[in-house]
């Protein structure tokens, strides 16, 4: 190995070592905090309200929205998250926010598995992963695991890139309560 190649990998690998890991997963026209989050019109399941297939970000209006974004119904990880916010989802209705989870999964799979884990909030299918892609949450052929949180105004105030399943429902909502302090 040639010495300038030695000194760029050098130079590569150490800013990798001091770089936020989040910034590793971000992208150069990554959503932007304090500007208003993408619409979306998407498809999916909710088990309370059955007959209801299509949301959009205005169906969340005036109330705050959790929104993340996640690989696959079923997998491992995807379903320690869902479950997590399944757990505190009293928490979060009690201080007017919403939950939604979107992946490249039909309605079909989001409807057994909101039924298989017994969730009581949104599931959206982005199978043509458009929406995953404007909130730079798509990593061809699955959603990347980020959560973007939503003020009633539809201004995006916080973000988690390349979130951990563990404990990540808990770290929202601690955010959620100080945010709301903010925007109080």
């Amino acid at each position: 190995m040639k010495r300038s190649e030695f000194i760029k990998s050098f130079i590569l690998f150490s800013s990798i070592l001091f770089i936020k890991p989040s910034r590793l997963f971000a992208s150069i026209n990554s959503v932007e905090i304090g500007k208003k989050a993408p619409n979306f019109l998407l498809n999916g399941y909710n088990k309370n309200s059955p007959n209801k297939k299509q949301w959009s970000l205005d169906d969340f209006s005036k109330k705050w929205l959790v929104l993340y974004f996640y690989p696959k119904d079923f997998s491992s990880g995807c379903t320690l998250e869902a479950k997590n916010f399944q757990e505190n989802l009293s928490k979060y209705n009690k201080i007017n926010t919403s939950i939604v989870g979107i992946s490249a999964d039909s309605e079909e799979e989001h409807e057994s598995f909101c039924s298989s884990e017994n969730l009581g909030y949104t599931l959206l299918s982005d199978a043509n992963s458009e929406i995953s892609k404007s909130y730079d949450s798509w990593l061809d052929p699955y959603s990347k695991r980020n959560t973007f949180l939503i003020n009633p105004e539809g201004i995006v105030v916080y973000k988690w890139i390349g979130v951990r399943p563990i404990g990540h429902a808990q770290e929202v909502l601690k955010e959620l309560t100080k945010q709301q302090k903010i925007y109080a």
